[in-house]
């Protein structure tokens, strides 16, 4: 059974076929590879090669702390109704801001700047202000730069939301999930209706920019007619982008989601119903569908910049801005460069130690070979722009395409006759019916995957 949507064609037996555990590719290679023979000194000269390179420089805050448990969640967070154990982390924070800033050239120009979690406003806005200043006072910040912070709409007021745009945040993102009530109470994340509609009002008072909401498909009991419900509401609340995630049961990975009965969730056939629903709804109301999750509206920066074949992945998924280097502070955050990635320590009594003992708090990292930084850049065109340039490749990398990914290329053949791909002599383009398994065919040039691999979700 076949549906054609705008840019997408809805193959229900191909992506039967297809629906795999596989990497989304926010990095190539993914972060399951990052190593603890990795060192500081190794991270040490990766800074020290990203200052003869100058690029601009993206940055990461991570906020780890919420104030209960949403049990559908991937991220890596501290549940506390303690706010007193904000004061001491912020304290860190900024010692970790100040050391990695030491190490960096002072003319690097900051083009992005995210604030995650967790939960950020999770802070106080005397707190917010605390980070933001020290943030100011050791980076040169680009003044058209993209300024986002996450939030959770159950713990702002007008207030807090008119407080953040005047501090210079310029974007904002929260999680909605669903709107149903049954559900929202399985994932322990009750937020009614005017709460929601409330907190979109006050951001559109305060002239945010841009505004992001989050859903999730494939919770416990969703069904085709209550998320339909849920994608309505979310079209009048009008966001600039909207990501619809695949909701990942992992609970071999993160325990939370055992309080999630898995008889609860949707069968295979409700989730595809569910998906091909919500592309139909959000496409036909004007909204692109961007990589493999995300709808934008046609003006906004991602719709622009898959356009342009500029849009890129990293550890935050989609980004605007390919020319930057990523940087992350705080416990768990990742820091991304051109040929190394390092993820500091996931526990805050380690994150406090190695800041204690005056060295940078990574406990693993990777430097990516030749063959690596090929394979990303071909993986990263393939999920973002949905096509590639195989001269590109050869010029940037002075190789033979079509030699060095011969074996790759004859797999590329099977999709072919599978509708999912169009090859040519100078090009691998991804078809309407390859849209929504993309993960599938960069999978195609990913070294380090195993088929029996457990550490990721499915494909849809």
């Amino acid at each position: 059974m076949v549906f054609h949507f705008p840019g997408v064609k809805f193959d229900l037996d191909k992506i039967k076929k297809y629906d795999t555990p596989t990497p989304r590719y926010t990095s190539y290679p993914p972060a399951t590879q990052l190593t603890s023979q990795f060192t500081e000194s190794d991270f040490q000269a990766a800074i020290a090669a990203s200052n003869q390179r100058k690029s601009p420089l993206s940055l990461y805050f991570h906020i780890p702390f919420c104030q209960s448990a949403c049990f559908f969640c991937g991220c890596n967070v501290v549940i506390s109704n303690n706010k007193n154990i904000v004061e001491p982390y912020l304290d860190y924070l900024v010692r970790d801001i100040n050391k990695t800033a030491s190490k960096l050239l002072p003319d690097r120009r900051v083009d992005q700047i995210h604030w995650g979690g967790g939960t950020p406003n999770y802070l106080t806005i005397e707190q917010v202000q605390f980070l933001w200043k020290a943030i100011n006072q050791n980076f040169t910040i680009n003044p058209d730069a993209e300024i986002s912070i996450e939030i959770n709409p159950r713990y702002v007021d007008k207030s807090y939301i008119f407080s953040l745009r005047e501090i210079g945040f310029n974007r904002i993102s929260f999680g909605v999930q669903d709107f149903n009530r049954q559900v929202q109470v399985a994932v322990n994340r009750v937020q009614p209706d005017e709460m929601i509609f409330d907190v979109m009002r006050w951001i559109k008072q305060a002239k945010f920019e841009s505004v992001n909401i989050d859903l999730i498909y494939g919770l416990p009991y969703q069904t085709l007619e209550t998320f339909q419900e849920t994608i309505k509401k979310t079209i009048q609340l009008d966001p600039d982008r909207i990501a619809v995630f695949n909701f990942a049961y992992v609970p071999w990975i993160k325990p939370v989601q055992k309080n999630i009965a898995q008889d609860a969730l949707p069968a295979p056939q409700e989730k595809l119903e569910i998906l091909k629903m919500t592309i139909e709804e959000l496409t036909s109301s004007k909204y692109l569908f961007i990589g493999m999750d995300h709808f934008a509206k046609p003006g906004d920066e991602l719709a622009i910049a898959q356009r342009n074949s500029t849009l890129k992945r990293n550890f935050q998924g989609y980004t605007t801005q390919p020319q930057t280097e990523l940087f992350g502070f705080g416990v768990t955050s990742i820091s991304m460069l051109e040929d190394t990635y390092t993820q500091n320590h996931k526990e805050l009594k380690e994150y406090y130690r190695a800041i204690d003992a005056d060295i940078l708090p990574i406990s693993k990292g990777i430097k990516l070979s030749c063959d690596d930084m090929i394979r990303r850049d071909i993986i990263m065109h393939i999920m973002s722009n949905l096509a590639l340039d195989k001269q590109d490749i050869e010029q940037k990398y002075n190789i033979s395409f079509d030699n060095y990914f011969f074996h790759e290329l004859e797999k590329l053949g099977c999709l072919e006759k599978d509708g999912l791909v169009e090859l040519s002599t100078k090009h691998i383009k991804i078809t309407d019916i390859g849209r929504l398994l993309v993960r599938n065919i960069a999978v195609i040039f990913d070294t380090y995957k195993t088929t029996q691999d457990k550490k990721f979700s499915r494909a849809i």
